[in-house]
């Protein structure tokens, strides 16, 4: 495993034995709903579906299955998270790794 990956590894353990991870992603959830995100690609997945489903459910249709949306969606739903709410998750990501320096 490379040093890089070693270090995510750490991090992300004290993440989670913290609860922080837990914390950062009820506000990551908290503020895409709070700025449309989730309604916008909820939209995005309708057109999808509507465009290569031919109007039948998802999970029944021929022309689009479930990985094929979520690769799709994917890229869009991340460059639609407004730069703010990266930032502020950014921000709380350094402070808990200042109060956290040993690792």
């Amino acid at each position: 495993m490379s040093k890089d990956a070693q270090m995510r590894a750490a991090i992300n353990q004290k993440l989670i034995e913290t609860g922080e991870r837990e914390r950062l992603k009820e506000l990551l959830r908290a503020k895409v709903i709070e700025c449309g995100w989730k309604d916008q690609l909820k939209a995005h997945c309708k057109e999808i579906i509507k465009e290569k489903g031919l109007g039948l459910p998802w999970w029944r249709s021929e022309h689009v299955t479930v990985d094929d949306l979520v690769a799709e969606v994917t890229p869009k739903g991340r460059a639609l998270v407004p730069d703010g709410v990266k930032k502020e998750l950014l921000q709380r990501i350094r402070t808990f790794l200042a109060q956290h320096a040993s690792l």
